[in-house]
């Protein structure tokens, strides 16, 4: 494909993958014509860390003609510090500003946008821009992630002048981004932060190879697994949308080996963006196999290039059987969209109670080798916690549980399990919490029992349980 060429030089691929992308959204070239929605939300724990650490880089800034922004994922502009009257007076003009939303769709290629597309460090400069209204300016920006669930949050942008250096720009901006991620993760639930993604591909063997038979679920999950079935068997696309951990690979691995028993299907789940384009020359090939089925995990956190590359290949190969899923369908990348032809939901864990106790007996088997119970008790906590984990959060639960016994009371689940606080829990009222929890799962503890062993008042434990929504019978 010809390169875009502009003042007599040749695009790097992802600023010319961007600029085509821009062309299809039908951005103008000669003027900045971004969204405006007025409110923004600076309550996020992604606004509150970011903005602290803009705060301090600011101070370490100071007398530099640079603006630092935070951006949410869609490339809304949450909050922008500048001490230069000269060039906030100039952002105002192009609209750069709280409120105004900048990624590619609205603005064209720029430094935000492009950040947030690729999922990947990007630094724009002057006639780089998409639109030549920004041309005046350089712009360096970073994505930033979760770091618990690993999806994408917003971006890091620092803009300056297009005649002044931009040496150590995009260094500040992914230091900006990495000191974001890391006081999130302080200030989050003392979770540990989600190991970063490689791309792996796993094989999953067809059902007559003796792939391992799932439990019988409820009916929620066989409405979405006939939906899938149908779809496949005519021959269609199909994308499988939900919750992170909420079964979407697994529900198509078992309709597929349903529908194509002959096939070997391979799971390739999505991969840190540096990582994408070996990602792809990885497994890509498979789909011109006919007995071989592909799912591609997670495309919504797929750089735009990378989803436009699969788009393309799929097309080319018309007998390739490709599977997505995705956390919505409205986050599908576009490319892949346009293939889709069927989209699935499937639903979380929350709202399945009936697939708790067989999900659970079936992990427990899975961990321990044998068969494993569960009492009345732990079965009651189990089918009444919200599970915002999902299968994920119960099979790490009941792995640890199954260490513990072959028979599975509520006081060998983990103390989250007991509990239904809502709020966000700090370390040390993560771990007061666990230990009333714990106290209180003992057989024959009474809330007066516990209070003694802890060394509380009983009113204080009482209080506690109310704060944390630790579940008693007391």
């Amino acid at each position: 494909m010809e390169e875009i060429r502009r003042g007599g030089g040749v695009a790097a691929p992802r600023l010319s993958a961007s600029w085509r992308r821009s062309e299809s959204y039908g951005v103008p070239l000669d003027a900045v014509n971004p969204a405006f929605t007025g409110a923004v939300d600076d309550q996020s724990l992604f606004s509150e860390c970011g903005n602290e650490v803009l705060h301090g880089l600011r101070d370490t800034l100071a007398g530099e003609p640079v603006s630092l922004m935070l951006t949410d994922a869609d490339g809304l502009v949450l909050s922008r510090m500048c001490d230069e009257k000269a060039l906030v007076d100039a952002l105002d003009r192009t609209y750069l500003a709280p409120g105004f939303a900048f990624s590619e769709r609205e603005a064209g290629t720029n430094g935000l946008g492009l950040a947030l597309a690729d999922r990947a460090p990007s630094l724009v400069r002057g006639d780089e821009h998409y639109c030549t209204g920004l041309w005046g300016y350089t712009c360096a920006a970073v994505p930033v992630m979760d770091p618990v669930f690993g999806r994408l949050v917003g971006s890091v942008n620092l803009t300056t002048w297009s005649d002044k250096s931009d040496g150590l720009l995009l260094a500040l901006a992914q230091m900006a981004a990495g000191h974001t991620s890391a006081l999130m993760l302080a200030r989050g639930r003392g979770a540990e932060p989600r190991p970063t993604p490689r791309g792996e591909v796993f094989r999953v063997y067809s059902a007559h190879r003796g792939a391992e038979a799932p439990p019988e679920l409820g009916r929620a999950w066989r409405a979405a697994l006939d939906e899938v079935v149908a779809a496949l068997r005519a021959g269609q696309v199909v994308a499988v949308v939900g919750e992170t951990g909420a079964g979407k690979t697994a529900l198509l691995g078992t309709a597929l080996r349903t529908v194509h028993r002959d096939h070997r299907i391979l799971n390739a789940r999505p991969p840190n963006p540096r990582d994408a384009e070996a990602w792809l020359a990885l497994w890509t090939p498979e789909l011109a196999k006919e007995t071989t089925s592909v799912i591609a995990g997670g495309v919504d956190a797929l750089p735009q290039w990378a989803a436009t590359e699969l788009a393309g290949i799929v097309a080319a190969a018309p007998r390739a059987s490709l599977a997505v899923t995705a956390s919505e369908a409205a986050a599908i990348p576009a490319p892949l969209a346009r293939l889709v032809d069927v989209v699935v939901e499937v639903p979380p864990l929350r709202r399945r109670p009936d697939d708790v106790l067989p999900l659970a007996e079936h992990l427990g088997a899975r961990a321990r080798g044998r068969e494993v119970r569960f009492t009345p008790a732990a079965v009651k906590a189990m089918r009444t916690f919200s599970w915002p984990g999902n299968v994920e959060q119960l099979r790490r639960v009941v792995r640890e549980a199954v260490t513990r016994s072959d028979v599975v009371d509520a006081r060998h689940l983990a103390p989250e399990v007991l509990c239904g606080s809502s709020r966000t829990l700090t370390r040390i009222e993560t771990l007061e919490r666990d230990e009333i929890a714990r106290c209180l799962a003992e057989p024959g503890v009474t809330v007066t029992r516990a209070a003694e062993m802890l060394g509380m008042s009983r009113a204080t434990v009482y209080r506690k349980i109310a704060q944390y929504g630790i579940r008693t019978s007391d």
